[in-house]
């Protein structure tokens, strides 16, 4: 009877203590930037040699998107999408969301559009700073985003 409450003692502590330990290592990885979704909403605006580019609204909705990552099927659309608001992009992600979830070359392949297409030379400013992440630029809520190309 002593050893079966001796063991289960132990059970106890490892499952505790392993619960503990890997909540903490996930709570230390800082590319995690919410365990309980998000919605923001950067700005994107695109010009090819002065001229603006149309961002089309509703990239991201619909049912064509399915194979789309994170495509939530009971809304009919990304995490990553537009609606008639251009140039919002609407960040509205439930659940875990790690930093590379929300990069800005995303955006671009849910649209289905080569990020440097658009001309030879690209300048992106992100509220008004020069910035040379590009693809890799974690988008943040209230960003304007400018991309310029020439």
């Amino acid at each position: 009877m002593k050893t079966g409450l001796v063991i289960g003692g132990v059970v106890v502590v490892l499952l505790t203590g392993g619960t503990w330990w890997s909540q903490s290592l996930q709570n230390s990885d800082p590319e995690i930037l919410s365990r309980s979704g998000l919605h923001w909403h950067p700005m994107l605006e695109i010009y090819v040699r002065g001229e603006k580019v149309e961002i089309p609204q509703n990239v991201g909705v619909g049912p064509q998107y399915v194979a789309k990552p994170t495509y939530d099927a009971s809304m009919q659309m990304t995490a990553m999408h537009t609606h008639e608001d251009i140039p919002v992009i609407h960040l509205e992600f439930p659940g875990l969301v790690r930093e590379k979830d929300i990069v800005l070359g995303n955006f671009f392949r849910i649209w289905g559009k080569d990020m440097r297409s658009f001309g030879d030379t690209m300048r992106m400013t992100v509220n008004g700073e020069e910035n040379t992440e590009y693809e890799n630029y974690v988008m943040h809520d209230g960003d304007k985003i400018e991309l310029r190309y020439e």
